[in-house]
């Protein structure tokens, strides 16, 4: 009797069954939603809106410098890239390196020249000659080699970062620029595939050379810079990165591009285009360290991917580019890797401080006592010929 009233009170097996899979399956379901809050609530927030805002607005920057030197160079034969970064660097030294003339105390221009001139000079000779050797490249390589062997710089970025700045990566920070140095490739393969290659270069060797040497003085500049606007101001990096650019690159000018200079036809149009290039390099430079203040110059120079994708949709119009849909999937590739980059901040190494002894001897008994918190009695240490401590407080 017992067993048929527990056959008719309990519900069939199917019935238990499928009342069971119930929970399974909303949580099968709303696992994937739970997912995907999260990684919106994690992505969606107004750090990572304002750094890639930020980070775009320096791509728009270079863009404009790209489009000016192009149509200076296609349209007028005007090739003087020195030329562009003297201007640049004066216009840097008129407004950064002025304000610290007029400076007191330790910021001023001369205390910064008796402290520090000797590493300006390494810095300012290393962003003028990144500037000159990248555009050099240009002659001898293809633009393939340039647009891929110029991401070497990304890497050996992170690497000085984590020597000299102490920082500190991630998984999540190297399969993001892996996914943005993918990017890269899907618009190299873009370019192939539309026809913008140009030329085989006259020495692939000197160039591929070059981009690498660039490479690597982009990022010793951008390290440094880095680590000088976070520790000291963006004000002293961009007035001594104006007074020794202006000086390196002037000396470099007379050497190498005066000729060049002298068979320029000049016209209002080329004057134009030689503004609107400097007003763009100078927006750049005095722009970035606000950026890299706030992310890292790693981020920013991840940010800076898109530039070259910028330029090619201005040179649909421009200069009558063929469009492919591999450009889209590459931007959206790159937006990616650098949102996800700048999603987990990175971090800091703590200097490791020298071990402390473990235990104090008779001899600090007295130091040690010392020590305690002010409200508590004070402490007399004395000792005996019995080699006893005798311990009173008053």
């Amino acid at each position: 009797m017992e067993e048929a009233a527990a056959a008719v009170g309990a519900p069939p097996p199917a019935a238990a069954a499928a009342a069971g899979a119930e929970p399974s399956l909303r949580a099968a379901a709303s696992s994937p939603r739970r997912l995907l809050a999260l990684l919106g609530a994690k992505l969606c927030t107004w750090h990572i809106w304002k750094t890639i805002i930020l980070g775009q607005m320096l791509s728009m920057f270079i863009c404009g410098t790209a489009v000016t030197s192009q149509y200076l160079a296609d349209k007028y034969q005007v090739n003087t890239p020195m030329l562009q970064s003297f201007i640049n660097y004066f216009l840097l030294l008129l407004v950064y390196t002025t304000m610290l003339v007029f400076r007191t105390g330790n910021d001023n221009l001369w205390q910064i020249l008796k402290q520090r001139w000797w590493k300006y000079i390494i810095v300012g000779l290393a962003d003028v000659e990144a500037n000159y050797t990248i555009v050099k490249a240009y002659q001898y390589t293809t633009l393939t080699s340039v647009q891929l062997l110029d991401c070497f710089g990304i890497p050996l970025m992170m690497a000085l970062s984590w020597f000299v700045l102490r920082a500190r990566y991630r998984l999540i920070h190297f399969v993001a620029v892996g996914i943005c140095l993918l990017g890269v490739g899907t618009m190299v393969g873009a370019d192939i595939l539309s026809g913008r290659q140009e030329g085989e270069g006259s020495d692939v060797v000197i160039g591929d050379v070059l981009v690498l040497l660039a490479a690597s003085l982009y990022a010793i500049s951008n390290v440094s810079e880095e680590y000088i606007v976070k520790n000291l101001s963006r004000v002293e990096f961009l007035g001594m990165v104006g007074l020794y650019g202006t000086i390196i690159s002037g000396l470099q000018l007379a050497i190498v591009e005066l000729k060049d200079i002298m068979k320029i036809q000049w016209n209002w149009k080329i004057a134009l285009l030689y503004t609107a290039f400097a007003l763009c390099m100078f927006g750049l430079y005095s722009f970035m360290p606000v950026v890299i203040k706030v992310t890292s110059a790693t981020s920013v120079n991840l940010a800076i991917l898109t530039s070259d994708l910028y330029s090619l949709f201005l040179g649909l119009f421009l200069f009558l580019y063929k469009f492919s849909g591999l450009y889209i999937v590459s931007f959206v590739v790159i937006m990616v890797g650098f949102t996800l980059y700048c999603s987990t901040p990175t971090g800091t190494a703590e200097p490791t401080a020298p071990p402390q002894p473990s235990s104090t001897g008779l001899d600090n008994a007295a130091l040690k006592l010392e020590e305690n918190d002010g409200d508590t009695p004070a402490v007399t240490v004395q000792f005996t010929r019995g080699e006893t401590v005798v311990v009173s407080t008053n």
